[in-house]
């Protein structure tokens, strides 16, 4: 896989018109494009050839959750996304996903999370990364074979599920801005611990040339 095919850029746009523009400009130097909840709810009819990652965190009762994977696969997305749940709900998904050959992805812990979050949720295990591999085991037991973690954890996991696909949020090239994430990592690294695409949003985005700042995204990887 070269280089670029890793990068999953992050349509963070409300209008057609900005989602076509990032699709003609990017076409080419980058792997895919995430669709997050803000495009998909302000432009529900965008698709694009490119590869899809239908980024909706599906989380809700098993009938309704396979209902939509379904009609993920219906509009073409390669990969969607959904929050680890009951474990009817994962099986039901697997199920619906696998007449469209595309890959369930499901959420460990967001990229947003820290131990403080996790400890006002009440969780258990406390810490994100521990949390990540019970939430991935769990997942896997029930089917799931593509996971979505932070950098921070994708090594642990990778190791643990050598086989499964994993995309990596929260990447930042060396000296950009975090933003509201809290658990990162660099390109180059994500990819060296065994991320298959990474998710880059604002610094390709907000570029004054997204090309470039994609290639040099590219060039980070190669050169890791």
């Amino acid at each position: 896989m070269k280089a670029f095919e890793r990068i999953a850029f992050a349509m963070d746009v409300s209008t057609i018109a900005e989602a076509s523009k990032f699709e003609t400009v990017l076409s080419g130097h980058v792997g895919a494009l995430k669709v997050g909840l803000e495009l998909f709810i302000s432009c529900p009819g965008f698709k694009t050839p490119i590869p899809t990652i239908l980024d909706l965190k599906l989380h809700d009762i098993p009938e309704t959750v396979a209902r939509a994977v379904k009609a993920g696969g219906d509009r073409g997305a390669k990969f969607m996304t959904l929050h680890i749940q009951q474990r009817k709900t994962l099986e039901m998904a697997v199920k619906a996903a696998e007449e469209f050959k595309m890959t369930l992805l499901g959420v460990t812990v967001l990229t947003s999370m820290n131990d403080d979050d996790c400890r006002d949720l009440g969780y258990v295990p406390l810490q994100p990364s521990t949390r990540a591999l019970s939430m991935a085991q769990f997942g896997h037991d029930c089917g799931l074979r593509g996971f979505v973690c932070s950098p921070q954890e994708v090594g642990r996991l990778k190791q643990a599920f050598p086989k499964a696909f994993f995309l990596v949020p929260g990447v930042r090239p060396a000296g950009s801005d975090t933003g509201d994430q809290k658990r990162v990592g660099t390109p180059a690294q994500a990819v060296k611990d065994g991320a298959d695409l990474i998710v880059v949003g604002r610094p390709v985005r907000d570029a004054k040339d997204p090309i470039a700042a994609a290639k040099a995204i590219a060039a980070e990887i190669e050169a890791g």
